[in-house]
């Protein structure tokens, strides 16, 4: 079975418009960058040729990236929305049990995930512990550099 990428409508259409992007503009810009230093002479000495084909090659994985993405993408709906529990496409605001620091999180699928953003995957350590929370309820996040306890303080969509 296929591979399933949890995404948020706002990622599918990010992602829609930077294949659109990529396919159009991108794709033109480094044909002429490929047929300029072709114009240079001998492809064997060419380093501008080499850079293009290169740049042209993440191109073509990126593209590719996208699409198997898109081809196996599903769409993050709001199940937990009316049970106030912590779910996908959420926000999370938990605090350390043994510490009292308070945070917030929100948690999207694997494919929008960047912890430097506060945005964490539902497959992460913190992820799958928190996801069917309430407000008030503690669970234990089972980390690579050791365990620890966190208590929901608060759930909510944004959009």
């Amino acid at each position: 079975m296929a591979k399933e990428f949890k995404i948020t409508s706002t990622r599918l259409e990010e992602l829609t418009k930077e294949l659109n992007y990529l396919k159009t503009t991108r794709e033109r810009e480094i044909a002429a960058m490929i047929a300029e230093a072709r114009s240079y002479g001998d492809l064997s000495e060419n380093s501008e040729y080499d850079a293009a084909k290169n740049e042209q090659a993440k191109l073509y994985g990126r593209i590719a990236e996208i699409e198997d993405v898109l081809s196996h993408a599903v769409i993050i709906e709001d199940e937990n929305e009316a049970s106030g529990r912590v779910g996908l496409g959420c926000t999370v605001t938990v605090e350390n049990v043994a510490t009292g620091v308070r945070s917030e999180y929100r948690i999207t699928g694997s494919q929008e995930a960047n912890p430097m953003e506060g945005k964490l995957s539902d497959d992460s350590p913190f992820g799958r512990a928190a996801v069917g929370k309430a407000a008030g309820e503690v669970f234990t996040v089972n980390a690579p550099n050791g365990s620890y306890q966190m208590k929901v303080i608060a759930v909510s969509r944004e959009g």
